[in-house]
């Protein structure tokens, strides 16, 4: 195994939408094939500013520094039926298990260990499966407004990416993923993963986020400078390799409904959130102390009622049809499960 096949693939996008028809397909080639060598590429140049970035992630840590009193004004509901407001410690449990209806036991050994994490679930105000659930304006004064134009900023984005797969698997029709991604069905998270004893960590007595696939079609994720994510080594099942900070890039990586699509010609790949780098350790009471972690991931979904079927040119008599066609909103209820429990003790202020 070579240093490269070690390291998340780096493309410049710069070119794209000012380029060439060839610009465009290099672009696309060198796209599709890191998604199916890794899953994963940074993305630099993408379209977003970075003072842009700068005060997305600004407001998300304004948010997460109010009081958890504050924060519960506009609670998760319980259940996965509706993933939208703010989860506290302990409400999300990420897991790759399938959940079916009825075994509690399943749930229950799946939930031992904890996430240790809190978030907020942000969409596009037109769906109405999905309503958003906001603060009050007086809380926290512009974040609805900020929030809400960064959510169709990271659209435009995920169009253009959309479009460099569509080249980059062989279809003549560059805008055929755009026909069942409207943006209404996508998701817009901020992730805060508060200091904890890095040795709780390291003995697994709670987690970060343990190793999953997302769900949908592509995941844009914007992070800070602390590090922690990681990605299951293409080759080596059971082994994660660091997804090292790159500032201002995005890191994009292939979900089941695209690995699905494209007949597992790209790859969803399993990744997860632990133990960071611990640089300058922090110490408290001589324990070693992770600082916090802020991340925010964009998912991008097809909308709730497409069905993604194997495509053509992803498929021949080498590589046969390996899966059913499936209902994205069917999906996403199979894989949202066991994420929320039915039943939770909400945390004590």
């Amino acid at each position: 195994m070579t240093p490269e096949q070690d390291t998340i693939p780096v493309i410049d996008f710069s070119a794209w939408s000012r380029g060439s028809i060839e610009d465009k397909k290099r672009i696309g080639r060198e796209v599709t094939d890191a998604c199916r060598r890794v899953g994963f590429v940074y993305i630099i140049n993408h379209g977003i500013p970075s003072d842009i970035l700068k005060e997305a992630f600004g407001w998300s840590k304004r948010l997460f520094d109010l009081s958890l009193e504050e924060k519960m004004l506009a609670p998760h509901p319980l259940g996965p039926t509706v993933h939208r407001g703010y989860s506290w410690p302990g409400l999300e449990k990420v897991s790759q298990d399938i959940i079916t209806d009825g075994d509690e036991e399943k749930e229950a050994e799946n939930r031992k260990i904890s996430d240790f994490k809190e978030s907020y679930e942000i969409g596009s105000e037109d769906s109405k499966t999905q309503p958003n659930i906001w603060l009050r304006q007086e809380v926290l004064p512009g974040f609805r407004e900020f929030t809400t134009q960064f959510y169709w900023k990271c659209h435009d984005v995920a169009k253009e990416l959309l479009r460099a797969l569509a080249i980059g698997v062989g279809l003549e029709d560059e805008g055929f993923f755009l026909r069942f991604h409207s943006g209404i069905n996508n998701q817009l998270r901020l992730l805060h993963y508060p200091p904890i004893e890095a040795e709780k960590l390291s003995s697994n007595v709670v987690a970060r986020m343990p190793a999953h696939s997302d769900w949908g079609t592509i995941t844009m994720l914007f992070q800070d400078d602390c590090g922690g994510l990681q990605v299951e080594h293409p080759n080596e099942p059971g082994h994660f390799v660091d997804a090292t900070p790159i500032k201002n890039a995005l890191v994009m990586n292939v979900g089941d409904l695209l690995m699905r699509w494209s007949n597992d010609l790209l790859k969803s790949t399993l990744h997860r959130v632990t133990l960071p780098p611990i640089e300058n350790d922090i110490r408290v009471d001589g324990k070693v102390v992770t600082k916090s972690r802020y991340s925010i991931p964009y998912f991008v979904s097809p909308d709730e009622k497409s069905v993604i079927e194997c495509l053509s040119v992803c498929t021949d008599e080498d590589h046969p049809i390996k899966y059913a066609p499936v209902v994205q909103e069917d999906y996403r209820r199979m894989r949202a499960r066991g994420q929320y429990a039915e039943t939770a003790n909400a945390p004590i202020p």
